[in-house]
This record gives structure tokens, C-alpha cells and sequence, in this order.
């Protein structure tokens, strides 16, 4: 570790940070305590991540012991260590302290890839029919090409993409991308949401009922606010 990056102290905590402090390191952790495993996934949860700076990080922990790289039959995956597991309730508690403290999101930061992605892999699919079964998405304030989504659910797994898949569509969300994102990190309900307007759900009765089921909101959504 260049020693520009080096606190110098044997406080544990600095010996900690001289590692996790470095810009995205925490986030690469972030993805890979949610299910991520090649490099490619691990990009689609950091978007604004270079290709090289995702590399450098994950050399980086496989040095530190933090992260395992295997590679099988030509493909390359990433794993946390029993050391990395160790910083997922430091991740969850990171998460908690930001949406308690710091709610307020600035437009450059709501990200329409990003939050499609999460969505993505934490929904509760138990809660989908068996059969395939398709939602779209349409989204306002957002650029035209990052404005239509589909998630997909099929055979006990689910997909998103920003393009027709060419299945037909059980319902379509209308809404603007800070309201989604505002559902999603639990700042309002599906219940206020669709009452006052700002969501619209189309399709049949019981769909309509059913997709804020469907999608549900973050983990964290049920951390508590100050008043």
C-alpha cells in the first residue's frame, strides 16, 4: 500500500480505513454482500465506476484477503472471504446512518440503472405467479434512452432490461424516476404513492394490486426516520 495512503497510527480503525477508505471500495464490498459475482454484475452496480478502477479495487481485496478470485472454465467470479462477510452488518449499519441522516438526493444522483438493478435482485419472487410474468416500467425526468425498463420474472428467477423483451406485459408503472426512488428507499409507501397520483399502475384489478407486492421496497426502507 503506497505510504501517501497510510494513517500511520496502529488505532484498528485506521488500519481499517487505510483500506476501505479508497473511493468505491466500500460499494465494490456493497455488491458483492449482495449477490454479485463477475465482474460484469459488479458493474451494474456501480455504473459510474471505470472498468480499471473496478480491477485495481478487487486486486486490491484479494491482496487484503477481503475478496477470493476463482476462475472455471475460462470465466472469472468474485467472492467475499469469511473476513470479507465480516463487514456486512458495518454495510448495512452505513446504509441505515445515510438514509437517517442523509436523506436529500441531488438529481445527478438518481441513477435509473442503478436502482432498476437493485430492484432487480431484491425482489420478493415468491410473491410473483409462476408463470412468466413481466412489469414495465415508464420513467419521467430521466433521459429518453433510461426511460423504459422491464423486469421480468420466470422460473424462480428475474431479469431487467432496458429493452423489449418481446413477452407481453401483465402491468406498466408510470411514474418519475425520484418517486420510484423515493418508493424504493421506503421515503413514501406504494399506498400514498398511487393515492396522490404520483404512481399509476396499469393492467388488470388484481395485477394492479398485486405489483406493489411484486416489487416491494428496499431493506432498508424500514429504517426509521427522525421525526
Amino acid at each position: 500500500m503506497p505510504e501517501k495512503s497510510k494513517y500511520g497510527q496502529f488505532c484498528p480503525v485506521a488500519k481499517a480505513v487505510e483500506l476501505l477508505d479508497e473511493r468505491w471500495t466500500l460499494l465494490v464490498v456493497r455488491e458483492l454482500l449482495r449477490g454479485s459475482a463477475h465482474f460484469n454484475d459488479l458493474r451494474r452496480g456501480v455504473p459510474k465506476m471505470s472498468p480499471a478502477l473496478l480491477s485495481k479495487r478487487l486486486k486490491s481485496l484479494c491482496r487484503a484477503g477481503v475478496v477470493e478470485r476463482t476462475d472455471n472454465d475460462g470465466r472469472t467470479s468474485y467472492a467475499l472471504t469469511a473476513c470479507g462477510r465480516e463487514l456486512a452488518p458495518v454495510i448495512d449499519a452505513l446504509g441505515a446512518w445515510g438514509l437517517r441522516w442523509m436523506p436529500e438526493m441531488g438529481d445527478d444522483e438518481l441513477d435509473p440503472h442503478l436502482l432498476m438493478w437493485d430492484i432487480h435482485r431484491s425482489i420478493p419472487i415468491d410473491a410473483w405467479p409462476r408463470a412468466r410474468t413481466v412489469v414495465a416500467f415508464r420513467l419521467s425526468g430521466v433521459a429518453t434512452k433510461a426511460s423504459r425498463w422491464w423486469l421480468m420474472v420466470s422460473e424462480g428467477a428475474s431479469d431487467v432490461c432496458d429493452f423489449d423483451p418481446g413477452y407481453e406485459v401483465a402491468a406498466t408503472v408510470d411514474t418519475s424516476l425520484r418517486t420510484l426512488i423515493e418508493l424504493w428507499r421506503g421515503d413514501v409507501s406504494w399506498s400514498r404513492a398511487t393515492l396522490n397520483g404520483a404512481v399509476t399502475i396499469q393492467g388488470g384489478a388484481d395485477v394492479r394490486r398485486a405489483v406493489p407486492e411484486w416489487i416491494g421496497q428496499s431493506r432498508l426502507a424500514a429504517v426509521p426516520r427522525p421525526a
